[in-house]
């Protein structure tokens, strides 16, 4: 019978002993070896672990079509021209409700749909440039396994028939050479305004710091200090008042904040996982830091799944390649408010287990690293119990906090440059998506004018 699952598999290239942790296809013929190999390449494995599960996920999609339409296509071109159809309008029969294949697909977003096909052609692409399933296309059906041979056969197509051509910078000259272009791309993604992000209400993270990050003490003898959740209130200034992500926050060691004693204030910087300095001598990076001092990989070596996976956006650095992300507090006080709240963790900080040591500033109730998912969750309680829904259109999630830092930097008359290096982007048109103004802003801003008029 056919099937096709995800596992997570610990992948070996070399002799060093050295296994990359990578989420994999496996089939009634074994794991799908080519997709696995695709995302240990050099050029793919430095993508993030949302990238790779998101190329697995596709390639899951394309593997199910194949089984549930075994011997319906005689040619590949049309296998998946009905595929990249499958994909945006479904496989559901508007008037019988039925579906031969089992999928019971639902239609897809114009715009997933070709992200999904991407992730196929990169694929085909690279198989297309292996030497050893150039010689497997020559004759591929005598492969033992069916899900490679019609991998092949797709990479074949795509190169030499240019059927997924939504890449392409000349677009012109393809359709030269192939009429039937337009018959295998997806529907046009309609142009639209993209609703500006919400950011957390300016007006509740007072109220969020003093009443939200609260916690629970059995001590008899508990003073008020001990009903303070100085962690939530910490990583919270970072995201509010820094404007970092929340992913960030969790690579911070302990040694990466720095305290400024003239100013009585912190200074924070987080440097690069893998790349970064460390506060020892003798190692080169982060990396061979947390391997050979802790046993430990890099936070976004991890896959999704794994507790101590976090993520990393490749913000502009500071200082070169290993160097770090500053945070530049605004206002400027909160750098003041950060360091005592930060101090006041430390005091409540559980350390490590002996056996378990790390270098993370941010623990768990056990010393372990503390986690983006169980943050995420005292993030959420935090702001239900200032009354608030936790949801991302009313921008109460944790990343709510990183739009008001850009948008409180704009509104402060900073330009646009200063507000990509402050927010540590690459270009300094990134950040208008933090600035741009929300609809109630235009309502108001129209009725202020309206209210000249008169």
């Amino acid at each position: 019978m056919a099937y096709v699952l995800k596992a997570n598999t610990l992948y070996r290239n070399d002799k060093t002993g050295r296994e990359v942790e990578l989420p994999a296809l496996l089939t009634q013929d074994g794991l799908l070896i080519s997709h696995l190999r695709y995302l240990a390449s050099n050029r793919n494995l430095r993508r993030s672990a949302s990238w790779r599960e998101r190329s697995v996920f596709a390639c899951k999609l394309l593997i199910r079509w194949i089984n549930g339409n075994e011997g319906r296509y005689t040619k590949t071109q049309d296998l998946l021209s009905s595929f990249t159809e499958a994909l945006e309008y479904g496989t559901i029969d508007v008037t019988t409700q039925a579906d031969p294949t089992g999928l019971y697909w639902t239609p897809r977003m114009t715009e997933d749909a070709r992200t999904l096909l991407g992730h196929i052609t990169q694929y085909t692409d690279w198989l297309s440039e292996e030497p050893e399933y150039k010689t497997a296309r020559a004759n591929p059906f005598m492969k033992a396994t069916l899900i490679e041979q019609r991998m092949n056969w797709c990479a074949y197509y795509h190169k030499e028939g240019k059927v997924f051509l939504c890449h392409l910078s000349d677009q012109r000259s393809a359709e030269e050479k192939n009429a039937r272009v337009r018959k295998i791309r997806t529907s046009q993604v309609p142009v639209f305004r993209k609703r500006p992000t919400k950011r957390f209400p300016e007006g509740e993270i007072v109220n969020l710091l003093e009443n939200g990050w609260v916690r629970r003490s059995a001590d008899p003898c508990a003073l008020e200090h001990d009903f303070i959740d100085y962690k939530g209130r910490a990583i919270t200034i970072l995201m509010h008042y820094g404007g970092l992500r929340k992913s960030e926050v969790f690579h911070m060691y302990l040694s990466d904040v720095i305290v400024d004693i003239k100013n009585n204030e912190a200074i924070v910087r987080i440097y690069h996982p893998e790349q970064g300095r460390v506060p020892e001598e003798g190692y080169a990076n982060r990396r061979d830091y947390l391997n050979r001092r802790y046993g430990m990989k890099p936070r976004t070596e991890y896959s999704k799944s794994h507790s101590l996976h976090a993520g990393w956006k490749a913000p502009l650095l500071t200082d070169g390649p290993d160097g770090y992300v500053e945070v530049f507090f605004y206002p400027l006080v909160m750098a003041k408010e950060f360091f005592y709240n930060y101090v006041m963790y430390l005091k409540q900080r559980v350390d490590p287990l002996a056996h378990a040591d790390h270098p993370f500033a941010f623990t768990n109730t056990t010393g372990s690293p503390e986690t983006m998912k169980n943050f995420n969750r005292q993030h959420r309680d935090a702001v239900h119990r200032i009354g608030l829904p936790h949801q991302k259109m009313q921008g109460t999630t944790e990343h709510g906090h990183r739009h008001s830092y850009g948008y409180r930097l704009a509104g402060a008359g900073f330009d646009n440059v200063t507000i990509q290096k402050a927010m540590h982007h690459k270009s300094p048109d990134s950040p208008r998506v933090y600035t741009e103004p929300t609809d109630e802003d235009v309502r108001a801003k129209l009725c202020e004018k309206l209210g000249e008029s008169r």
